[in-house]
């Protein structure tokens, strides 16, 4: 196996920052100064030091620390001298059990690694720039000195709880160790383990995730975000410090860290940057202690409307027509995760007036909107779907929200209010549009009171957009492009990209997702085949000789747009090409 330093290269290379002539000539010129790759690439104006540092963090897989947002505690300065942190461009962080967390400037440098763990004896390393360390070296080693808090500018990547109480209100069941509980609470609350806990959620939002999963694992805990739809492992804590961490996160969300047995729900907003983010989170008891997915729920996504979730015009269109009904019910299918959340709360933001009643029963209640009245399903206690759609009906509501429709009884009682004067929105989890009147008609609702009430059923998936700042043209076999039925016609106008990879990306090639959408507006005919019990099949086919356009087919229209590449259209819908 090649060196680390010669693989860094070869990833430099591969990924367009600079060509092999242009760098060995750079390097020959540095050779007998003993300066760092980082440090010339950032001299000869290749790659500045922000962009390099997270280029070796998604590389070597170390997370990235902006340390001019960062406190550094000056206890820390005990371990290291500073001579030694100016000379390899370290500086300790944090000190937690017998593990220090060490930012260095050139994780690469394997001479640097071994002397500090040689005094350090075990480190954990995050990456920051050389700039940005010797900032903190400063600070760690002459707190007095004129660098203060104000000359260091506005703190953009704090996290700052919403509910400052949230932290005091720790429940106790009694069930466990008491002192494991308490000394568990007391390390939780320590300086380490808060800036531990803020650091995952900072480095979440600031890489756009839409999940971070907190996993423990045999002998570490481990930390993946999602972004644009895929996992990604983010950093690895030690075991040791797994309870504490757990235990803080629990304590924000408001739950019991006395409980491990069953499942828990909780929820806690931040002010980050110019915003707020809601964050659910879900703790569920495996093997090695409590797994915890934090899902970021963005408020200022609520301001979006249709036209901003990525959808062709024609979906759009259709969408706005039927939301003009005065009754109805308007269903939007698709997988978990395929975005039907998002655009029904898009819908009811354009839907809200002060002139309606606006009420949804939910599970759970991902946002919270203003002038909107929403309840929370509790099973356990009897508030089902179907109970609370029962409730409902009494508010004299002008449109219903039901977060999904799961068995007769909801279904029964959703058709019914659509077809006695409300507006009725819901999801049902089927592969495409047509396959939800066979979906109604399998939970046992009348033929005749599905054709009189449905307005509108659309089938969604989300697709990776192309990075815009490292995307290159791309050259696709035609044949293939013909065999996935595209025409000529259409290849010949089409304009064919694919991403490169690069910082803003996280060297995915993608960066952010859209819609696409399959839509069905059932007509007159449609709804006598509805009645008289035809298939999806036969309702599909029908409504393709209309003008309808599947999955697939709205996802080449935006691959032939340029928006997104060939292999996310198949990866998208594999499922139709499987039907």
């Amino acid at each position: 196996m090649k060196p680390l330093r010669e693989r860094i290269i070869d990833k430099l290379i591969e990924h367009g920052f600079v060509a092999r002539a242009e760098l060995d000539s750079m390097l020959a010129k540095y050779t007998k100064k003993n300066i760092g790759l980082g440090k010339i690439l950032v001299r000869e104006g290749i790659v500045s030091e922000r962009d390099f540092m997270i280029f070796l963090s998604q590389e070597l897989h170390i997370p990235p620390l902006d340390l001019s947002r960062y406190r550094v505690d000056p206890q820390l300065s005990g371990l290291l001298s500073e001579a030694f942190c100016k000379q390899w461009l370290v500086v300790p962080l944090s000190h937690i059990g017998q593990t220090v967390t060490v930012a260095m400037a050139d994780p690469c440098d394997i001479i640097a690694i071994d002397n500090l763990q040689s005094m350090l004896h075990s480190i954990d390393i995050v990456i920051a720039t050389e700039k940005n360390i010797l900032m903190s070296i400063e600070r760690l080693y002459h707190p007095d000195s004129d660098l203060t808090e104000k000359e260091q500018g506005p703190q953009d990547d704090e996290i700052l709880l919403l509910d400052e109480n949230a932290e005091l209100e720790v429940a106790h069941a009694g069930v466990f160790d008491e002192e494991n509980i308490e000394e568990a609470i007391r390390e939780s609350q320590t300086p380490p383990i808060v800036k531990i806990v803020n650091l995952i959620l900072i480095e979440a939002l600031s890489r756009r995730a839409s999940d971070i999963h907190i996993e423990p694992c045999e002998n570490k805990l481990k930390v993946r975000y999602r972004i644009d739809g895929r996992l990604k492992e983010a950093m690895t804590l030690p075991k040791e410090n797994q309870s504490a961490i757990l235990a803080r996160v629990k304590i924000m969300a408001g739950v019991d860290i006395t409980e491990s047995r069953f499942p828990q729900d909780g929820r806690f907003g931040v002010k980050f940057r110019d915003g707020e983010v809601d964050f659910r989170v879900s703790v569920f008891p495996i093997t090695f202690g409590g797994k915890i997915v934090l899902r970021a729920l963005d408020v200022t996504n609520l301001k979006i409307g249709l036209d901003q979730l990525g959808f062709l015009d024609e979906p759009c269109v259709q969408f706005k027509e039927a939301i003009k009904k005065p009754f109805g019910m308007l269903l939007v299918t698709g997988p978990t995760g395929s975005g039907k959340s998002t655009t029904l709360y898009s819908i009811l933001n354009q839907l809200n007036t002060p002139d309606r009643n606006i009420i949804t029963v939910e599970d759970p209640v991902e946002y919270e909107l203003e002038g909107i009245s929403q309840i929370q399903v509790h099973p356990d206690i009897g508030l089902t779907f179907a109970a609370g759609l029962k409730s409902i009906l009494r508010q004299s509501p002008d449109i219903i929200l039901v977060g999904e429709i799961r068995d007769y009884e909801t279904a029964d009682i959703a058709v019914k209010a659509a077809l006695t004067g409300h507006l009725l929105l819901s999801t049902l989890h089927t592969n495409d549009a047509p396959s939800a009147i066979t979906r109604l008609r399998d939970m046992g609702i009348e033929s005749y009171l599905i054709a009189s009430s449905l307005v509108l059923v659309a089938a969604q998936r989300l697709m990776r957009r192309i990075c815009p700042n490292c995307r290159v043209a791309a050259d696709i076999d035609e044949e293939i492009l013909l065999e996935e039925g595209l025409s000529k016609e259409e290849i010949a106008r089409g304009t064919f990209f694919k991403g490169m990879g690069c910082t803003q990306c996280n060297y995915t090639g993608y960066r952010g997702r859209m819609g696409t959408l399959e839509v069905l507006v059932p007509d007159d005919t449609m709804r006598d085949m509805i009645l008289s019990n035809a298939s999806s099949d036969e309702i599909k086919e029908y409504a393709r000789s209309g003008g309808f356009r599947t999955l697939r087919e709205n996802a080449i229209q935006k691959f032939l747009s340029g928006m997104t590449t060939f292999e996310e259209v198949l990866r998208v819908t594999a499922e139709e090409e499987e039907g």
